[in-house]
């Protein structure tokens, strides 16, 4: 059933990892897998399916992150999810926020190992693509190793082979979203015995990781490395990782090409009348580290929003990094 290679992967990120974003990931790594927002079965069942589930056809491998927690309402959307084309599903059992917690999914999960079992093997009874789980280390004071080691156990005899665990604790109360990627500790020390007594699960390390060099010093301890921010704030990194992770060889990349290669892209967006700034915005880091960075993201900042603009906006920006 595990055909994606996940060595590594590009976290979901709300708001940040929509098609645009993910297209112009694909563009510098044929390997990393992708991974959508996350998406609620309700906005999927009694929303606009097409918007939230469309993708182009080079993101593979492509995964849908889902958040909910009743069984049945997840294995229907398994079920589209496998008939849109996606590669994979991914429950989300991580994400702190109040708003998540009201909808009772995300971290707060953690609380229900049973429940979160229950969703895997109702998901998987309905596909044959990979059903996964992304989680914290623990929750509140729910954070010893040894609940940690039920939740994994339990989820993974209802069917899940495959965690991505974000390596720290999440406080449900007391801290934002944003805190909760910063202030708990990352102890990485707990994935990597996780991975020790469960060797027979497939466990991606997630949380605080800025490099490749990094990555591959991880990966001598667990199967699989994701990274969210460290991308969206650098994307030009992906240009490195097939040849250094995966052991692919590929002519390498400038930053120019990257952007050049993105124009027909951009131009058939346009034509579908999606605006310039909804592409772009995910552009800005491209330069991030050299000369011209800051010109070319105030370039792009001040002129894709305005009305009419055009792939030009790219190419003017583009002249101030030469």
């Amino acid at each position: 059933m595990n055909k994606i290679n996940r060595r590594f992967a590009v976290a979901p990120m709300l708001d940040w990892t929509d098609l645009h974003c993910r297209y112009f990931y694909r563009l510098m790594s044929q390997q990393a897998v992708l991974f959508t927002e996350m998406v609620t079965t309700g906005a999927i069942l009694h929303g606009n399916q097409q918007r939230h589930l469309q993708f182009n056809q080079q993101e593979h491998p492509l995964v849908l992150q889902l958040g909910a927690s009743n069984p049945q309402d997840l294995a229907l959307c398994a079920k589209i999810a496998e008939d849109y084309g996606y590669d994979e599903v991914n429950l989300n059992v991580g994400c702190p926020s109040d708003r998540v917690q009201n909808g009772r999914f995300g971290a707060c999960l953690m609380a229900d190992p049973q429940l979160v079992a229950d969703c895997v093997t109702a998901m998987r009874q309905m596909v044959s693509i990979p059903v996964t789980v992304k989680s914290r280390i623990g929750i509140d004071d729910r954070d010893s190793y040894p609940e940690l080691v039920d939740f994994i156990s339990t989820v993974a005899a209802g069917g899940c082979e495959s965690f991505i665990v974000h390596a720290r604790k999440a406080w449900l109360s007391g801290l934002s979203p944003k805190q909760n990627r910063d202030v708990p500790p990352l102890r990485y020390d707990v994935v990597f015995q996780l991975k020790q007594d469960f060797p027979q699960l497939e466990i991606i390390i997630n949380g605080g990781i800025t490099s490749l060099d990094a990555c591959q010093d991880l990966l001598s301890q667990v199967d699989g490395v994701m990274l969210g921010r460290e991308v969206y704030n650098n994307p030009y990194l992906l240009t490195e990782v097939d040849q250094r992770l995966f052991g692919q060889q590929r002519s390498s990349q400038t930053r120019q090409e990257v952007v050049l290669a993105m124009l027909p892209y951009v131009q058939e967006q346009l034509a579908q009348g999606v605006r310039l700034n909804s592409i772009t915005r995910h552009m800005l880091g491209l330069f991030h580290g050299v000369d011209g960075a800051r010109a070319w993201r105030r370039h792009l900042s001040e002129n894709a929003n305005k009305a009419g603009a055009d792939q030009q906006v790219l190419l003017d920006a583009l002249e101030f990094t030469v």
